[in-house]
């Protein structure tokens, strides 16, 4: 058996590891928060407004969204993910958001499960992310495989994910980080849909992120520290005691979602920012957003109810919709620019 082969089946088993870890085991972090509870909303009993017409449309990278939500980048590569990411397609299609899918180095390295991330058919109107490592820049992939993963999704940009901790811990993970952001760089101007850089958990600094923009890329997903450690996944993952041990240690490791929305938008006010990082209903996207978010991303949440059905995703869609929308209303504010721009938003001492 040859070496891609090896290496595809390796891939593979790992995205099916990493659903049945996130859905089975306790893989949240203990100690960091998001930082989105140490804002708090001033409540107007008053808000002269008939909730009725209260518009949480937005837009993003040029594309209209219902919701300022995006079904954050997850999984693919299995019959499983395939499954969840059809039913997440679908229902992103029916409530107008972004959806982006898992690292799709497996399609790349196996073509035949190319088709569980192929869900433009389900979603022919939304706003779709392709994905891969930024790692993978430094071990032979260029823009021939950014585009085919593009291809893949008929994508209308293309996350590159940046995770030297998950690589660390990982076992066999990619750590040879030196001279990517050169290598960033030029596959900004070279391929011919937006770049979005990513973490994947433990947050991107400010000082990172007028790096990555002065390098071409065109949004920011800062992937704050509060949410799913995937320290603590790839623990789960261990092949022996080190690898175990570094993913205890680390697991409350980064940047909460709240410092790198706030420190990013005070030195780049116009840049399209993505939160996400611990996001686990509508009051976290609305604070996210009155912070300085132009929309934000949920993983988790919308894991646990694509891998109960299709119905179950739509509800959650629903109650997320339901939780931004009453306080834009108990805010006395019509539309996201209001609440961005209203005051509303208060830092508990």
């Amino acid at each position: 058996m040859n070496a891609p082969t090896n290496i595809s089946a390796q891939t593979q088993s790992r995205k099916a590891d990493h659903i049945r870890i996130c859905l089975e085991e306790d893989v949240q972090c203990d100690q960091i928060t998001n930082g989105l509870q140490r804002y708090r909303f001033t409540h107007s009993c008053l808000p002269e407004l008939n909730h009725n017409d209260i518009d949480i449309s937005t837009t993003f990278l040029g594309k209209h969204l219902g919701a300022p939500l995006l079904i954050s980048s997850m999984t693919g590569g299995t019959e499983q993910a395939g499954m969840i990411n059809q039913r997440l397609a679908q229902v992103a299609q029916h409530y107008k958001i972004a959806m982006g899918v898992g690292s799709q180095r497996v399609a790349v390295e196996k073509p035949q499960v190319a088709d569980s991330f192929a869900v433009r058919k389900y979603a022919p109107d939304v706003l779709l992310f392709a994905n891969l490592g930024a790692v993978q820049l430094n071990y032979k992939y260029g823009l021939d495989e950014c585009l085919r993963v593009v291809d893949i999704l008929e994508a209308d940009a293309l996350i590159l994910h940046i995770n030297p901790l998950q690589e660390c811990i990982q076992p066999k993970g990619d750590t040879n980080f030196r001279g990517l952001l050169d290598k960033i760089s030029k596959l900004c101007f070279a391929l011919p849909v937006p770049v979005i850089a990513k973490e994947v958990g433990n947050g991107i600094s400010a000082a990172i992120a007028e790096k990555l923009i002065a390098a071409g890329v065109a949004a920011i997903d800062v992937a704050g520290a509060g949410g799913t450690s995937w320290a603590k996944v790839e623990s789960e993952r261990a092949e022996n005691p080190l690898q175990r041990r570094l993913g205890r240690t680390f697991a409350d490791w980064g940047l909460p979602t709240a410092e790198c929305i706030t420190t990013i938008r005070a030195i780049a006010p116009d840049v399209p920012l993505i939160a996400s990082g611990g996001l686990r209903h509508g009051l976290d996207v609305a604070t996210a957003i009155a912070l300085g978010a132009d929309i934000a991303g949920l993983a988790m949440p919308f894991l646990q109810a694509a891998a109960i059905s299709e119905t179950a995703v739509a509800e959650l869609a629903e109650v997320l919709i339901a939780e931004i929308t009453t306080v834009l209303f108990c805010t006395g504010n019509a539309t996201l620019y209001q609440l961005k721009h209203s005051g509303s938003l208060q830092r508990i001492e």
